[in-house]
């Protein structure tokens, strides 16, 4: 009998089981997608608040409309001009070449559209499962992979990652997250190799990964210090050297390559990528055959240059990430950011929604640390609490972070389900009340439950409150919402941020705000003009060419509007104070979003 409170059991460590396990994740990605379908694809015409995929899309079909491929630009939204994203075109590319093959069958783009967000996000989902259940396999065994696809299918399905239209960067950042995992997980140079180029390809379409690429690497450089060398650090050094390199000459244009910039992929960022992963292959080449302590000169001779060259090469990167954000937009619109609270925060907002993001973690992590404790310190256990341990730590920052720290547990979760199961297998009616147990908190959408449950109990009419805003929120995010904004002539619209992007996918206009970083002045210019007086609204709209005011009173922005300045702008027209220069459009009186024509 396994002691089911560590993860330790006989295991082979080679790859076995890789087509039964595809198998097995393609049916447990259908059962995800056929459970959306039933729902009506909700998300599929309803942004629901997700921005950034709608903002994805909008890419896309400027790239295909003819923006060059380097060109970022946004150029209908902010200031006159627009601003550069920071996004990549990796993400870019597979999404556009399943638009691109339906629309060639069907003779419709609209319909290549639909089918790419439906099919995008399953890809990734069964993708996202396979390397959970293989990565469970190679930490605690075979049995681990019924475990792994039902905490995984159920995790990821209401984690809404891979929900229809989710075309933003996070899922395929996390889909290569996983991959870096799982084949660092077993030793061997080929799945080293493989390991660094998914870190590689993860940091270059977003800089956010950069704390699990550094784990990668540095347990990939430890194993140099096991008394044999496996291949794994030269592997993983060479693939994260080359695809690093690889990605900067595709997908950033050589005028902006040395420019000093933390969030996104640049020169700079490259060339320590590239100097690491050599530096390692070079360390691994030249002390693998020698002593300890030739490999550990080696490894902190490489850890000085590499530190060295950072704090050269990117100084700034060492700093607050927002350094360059207006201060207003810091109190005002950072502050109020849903993925960039801490963890801290959510307590003292949203303390019902601490246990479903932050407990399997913890539990993980401590399955791990007891298994470390109690079997010695082995190669998939230390490396996973590795991953998970900065995964965690990245949440209790942002919240954000709970996308890989919730994945990364299922792993260690998995296997101690698969544990508890071979207990309750031999006939003990304990054991089996373990097992129902350890189901029951390897899941957080059940914490997530229990810990709504006694919040209504304390609190039932704060929280049917709360819930009745964030539906009055969801009014505005619909694409048949912009239908008459749609029919007026192209202009800028002003409206708040989380319209922005809606707008600019499902209307002709540009608009002036928008939930990025790097439209600093758009955004600048619309909390001038919510906040401030009438007066100085209309002054900003003169200056910015604005033609129409789209206003939502139900959603959850327009609402902190009223509260940061409860005598500005915003106030006033959820009052009903109108001025005369604003012309209603009648037809959207009672709907959810309001339309004025500015004279």
């Amino acid at each position: 009998m396994h002691d089911a409170t560590t993860l330790a059991v006989p295991r082979a460590a080679r790859l076995e089981g890789w087509k039964a396990d595809l198998a097995a994740s393609l049916l447990a990605a259908l059962v995800m997608v056929v459970t959306q379908a039933a729902g009506g694809f909700p998300t599929l015409f309803d942004s629901g608040g997700d921005n950034d995929s709608v903002m994805r899309l909008v890419q896309i079909r400027d790239w295909l409309g003819g923006q060059p491929w380097f060109d970022l630009h946004q150029y209908r939204m902010g200031p006159e001009g627009g601003f550069v994203m920071h996004w990549s075109r990796i993400v870019d590319a597979p999404v556009a070449a399943i638009m691109l093959a339906v629309a060639a069958l069907t003779g419709s783009m609209a319909t290549g559209e639909i089918v790419a967000a439906i099919v995008w996000p399953v890809l990734l989902s069964v993708a996202a499962l396979f390397l959970l259940v293989r990565a469970a396999r190679l930490l605690a065994g075979p049995d681990t992979v019924i475990p792994a696809l039902v905490i995984g299918a159920i995790t990821l399905n209401s984690g809404g990652l891979f929900t229809a239209r989710s075309l933003d960067h996070h899922n395929l950042q996390l889909v290569f997250a996983l991959a870096t995992v799982t084949l660092l997980l077993a030793p061997g140079r080929r799945r080293a190799a493989g390991a660094g180029i998914c870190a590689a390809i993860m940091l270059a379409i977003g800089m956010e990964t950069a704390p699990y690429v550094a784990v990668a690497g540095l347990c990939a450089a430890a194993t140099l210090l096991a008394p044999r060398d496996d291949g794994t650090a030269a592997g993983f050094g060479i693939g994260f050297a080359g695809a690093s390199a690889l990605a900067l000459v595709t997908t950033v244009p050589p005028s902006e390559w040395w420019i000093a910039q933390c969030d996104a992929y640049s020169a700079r960022l490259g060339v320590i990528a590239v100097l690491g992963g050599l530096g390692l292959t070079a360390v691994a080449a030249f002390t693998g055959s020698r002593g300890l302590p030739a490999r550990l000169a080696g490894l902190l001779v490489l850890a000085v240059a590499v530190s060295a060259a950072a704090v050269l090469l990117a100084p700034s990167c060492f700093g607050d990430p927002y350094a360059g954000l207006d201060q207003r937009l810091r109190d005002f619109w950072l502050d109020a950011v849903t993925e960039a609270q801490p963890l801290w925060r959510v307590f003292e907002r949203q303390p019902e929604n601490v246990a479903q993001n932050y407990v399997t973690p913890l539990i993980a992590i401590g399955l791990l640390a007891m298994t470390v404790f109690k079997a010695g310190a082995r190669r998939a256990e230390l490396m996973l609490l590795g991953f998970l341990l900065a995964a965690t730590a990245v949440s209790v920052w942002q919240i954000r972070g709970t996308n890989f720290s919730l994945p990364f547990a299922i792993i260690a979760l998995a296997a101690m389900v698969a544990a508890a199961r071979r207990e309750a297998r031999q006939g003990d009616g304990k054991a089996a009340v373990r097992m129902v147990l350890a189901w029951l908190v390897s899941l957080p959408l059940v914490w997530a439950a229990g810990s709504h449950t006694i919040a209504d109990l304390v609190a039932p009419k704060q929280n049917t409150v709360a819930r009745g805003a964030e539906k009055g929120r969801l009014t505005c995010t619909a694409d048949a919402t912009f239908a008459r904004l749609a029919q007026e002539p192209a202009t800028t619209v002003l409206a708040i941020s989380n319209l922005g992007a809606p707008m600019i996918a499902t209307t002709p206009h540009r608009v002036l705000a928008g939930p990025y970083h790097r439209n600093i002045a758009g955004n600048v210019a619309t909390l001038d003009a919510f906040m401030g007086t009438a007066e100085e609204a209309h002054a900003v709209m003169r200056r910015e060419k604005v033609g129409l005011l789209a206003f939502c009173p139900g959603n959850g922005e327009t609402k902190s509007f009223v509260r940061w300045a409860p005598h500005g702008f915003m106030a006033e027209l959820v009052a009903g104070n109108v001025p005369s220069w604003l012309e209603p459009i009648a037809e959207t009186s009672g709907q959810p979003l309001l339309l004025y024509r500015v004279h």
